[in-house]
């Protein structure tokens, strides 16, 4: 009986590749079979690369291929491929498939394009390897530089981040506005940046609010939070080699909000409670640190129940007193100088506005002059951004360090910008604005109980200097003219008991 001739085979291709020459793995497989059984053989083992392979594992599949050619080759007459640039996409690989001939007696057949095994045939397959060597890096090439044009004309070159979706519009894939998804990350802003929320707690905050991450996953995770947090997508940017450059689609979150958050996450605060009263606002009268809060829950016959106290963050230092105050027993000396506040005189009430709108006036020039110096960096800063772009395209920089400096620029910009903004807002507002926190000081105990954190906050900046916690006791420096408040009208002297 004569002995059966045994082959191993590859088939390998792409997607790409299947669309533009019609021929499947299927179709290679069928060829490579009909050619091993029309020569009197069979394949013992048959090594297949599909479109969805990374060239990690291509690269793991030809050496499994050339490992067991060569174990085998006692036994194996030659290895199967349909066509020569199906056996290598380069040089390197062909050459090994050579050695595996000529070292080991192997044959390297091609069954749609045959050669003889001569100087001539050798030479024409080399001519066809070189060949797919060629397409192989040049079409390498044209997709690097087509996705370096994409990210030049502001498009992303990925799959849309969350928040956004994909689309093909006139056969061009650009990315819109999820409607579904772009609140969600608007909120997630919102509430880091703005509403005392962190990573460990966030995800919770927004499935209580009904906001959900997808169908089979209803809580955000807090490495999605991070990611999400951190992506400068939302500003109106893409991501290309490790760099970010201009994007055309819209941004999702405005530039205040991103600075806001990364400086949040930059210092790393960790806050597992929206603590008013906590957060530096208060120093110690007797170290000087600042008063910290901390949550306790204590167990009840109803469950549980919270409860909140203030204490110097330096409370275990030996010697240090062991003061802790409950939430309640700090607001009702809060409230205590909220009453202090209120004036019942009308010419009392006249004067302190005037003298407020007299403060107001006076601080005009240092608004100006802080404007001034911002607009001058900011010429300065666009300036830079000339300089850089003609050192780019004069080729004197490369792509990478441009990108890096170009986004530098590109953030300090828009800090000058909403820096001269606030400041322009603030020229115009802050007699208006002074007026309306003397109001606000009329009223403050009745708006406190409907506000929230950033709110309380927010009042009590407007109020005090800053507060001093000496014992037990609220010790709080007020700003002027609300000092007047708290001393009281002057009191009125007769005309005619003057003597």
């Amino acid at each position: 009986m004569t002995a059966r001739t045994l082959f191993v085979a590859l088939a390998r291709v792409s997607s790409r590749e299947q669309e533009r020459e019609g021929f499947s793995l299927d179709i290679q497989v069928d060829a490579l079979n009909e050619y091993a059984k029309r020569n009197g053989g069979e394949i013992i083992r048959l090594f297949r690369i599909a479109e969805t392979a990374s060239k990690k594992d291509e690269r793991k599949t030809f050496k499994e291929l050339l490992a067991f050619a060569k174990a085998n080759a006692h036994r194996v007459s030659g290895v199967l491929f349909y066509k020569v640039d199906r056996a290598a996409r380069n040089l390197f690989d062909y050459v090994e498939l050579e050695r595996l001939e000529s070292e080991c007696g192997i044959r390297f057949i091609s069954v749609s394009q045959p050669t003889e095994n001569t100087p001539a045939g050798r030479m024409q397959r080399r001519v066809l390897a070189s060949m797919a060597s060629f397409y192989t890096e040049q079409q390498s090439l044209d997709v690097r530089e087509g996705l370096a044009r994409r990210v030049q004309n502001g498009l992303f070159v990925s799959h849309a981040p969350y928040g956004y979706r994909n689309v093909r519009i006139d056969g061009r894939s650009i990315i819109e506005v999820d409607p579904e998804n772009a609140p969600k990350i608007r909120r997630i802003f919102e509430l880091y940046a703005y509403h005392n929320k962190t990573l460990d707690n966030l995800g919770d905050a927004l499935v209580a609010e009904g906001i959900i991450y997808c169908d089979s996953l209803a809580k955000f995770t807090r490495s999605k939070l991070h990611t999400i947090l951190h992506d400068r997508a939302y500003i109106g940017e893409v991501k290309h080699k490790g760099q970010w450059h201009p994007g055309t689609h819209p941004p999702l979150v405005d530039r205040t909000t991103w600075d806001r958050a990364q400086k949040i996450s930059g210092q790393k605060l960790q806050r597992s409670h929206e603590m008013t009263y906590a957060g530096e606002l208060i120093e110690c009268g007797h170290c000087g640190g600042p008063i910290t809060g901390e949550c306790k829950r204590k167990p009840t016959k109803s469950g549980e129940r919270e409860y909140v106290y203030y204490r110097c963050s330096n409370y275990n230092r030996p010697g240090h007193p062991r003061i802790r105050l409950k939430e309640a027993q700090v607001e009702a000396q809060v409230f205590a100088l909220f009453d202090s506040l209120r004036v019942e005189d009308d010419e009392f009430r006249h004067a302190i506005r005037e003298e407020l709108r007299k403060d107001s006036n006076g601080g005009q020039n240092a608004t100006v002059a802080r404007v001034k110096q911002s607009q001058q960096e900011l010429a300065a800063v666009r300036d830079q951004q000339k300089r850089l772009l003609n050192l780019r395209l004069m080729e004197e920089i490369e792509a990478d360090t441009f990108a890096a400096k170009s986004q530098e620029l590109r953030d300090r910009e828009a800090e000058l910008k909403m820096l001269i903004d606030f400041a322009d807002r603030d020229r115009h507002e802050i007699i208006d604005l002074a007026v309306k926190a003397f109001e606000l000081s009329q009223s403050l105990r009745e708006r406190w109980v409907t506000a929230d954190f950033s709110a309380k906050r927010k009042m009590l900046e407007i109020i005090c200097l800053n507060w001093r916690l000496d014992d037990v006791t609220l010790v709080a420096t007020t700003r002027k003219p609300f000092d007047l408040l708290i001393e009281g009208p002057p009191e009125k002297e007769s005309r005619g008991d003057r003597t």
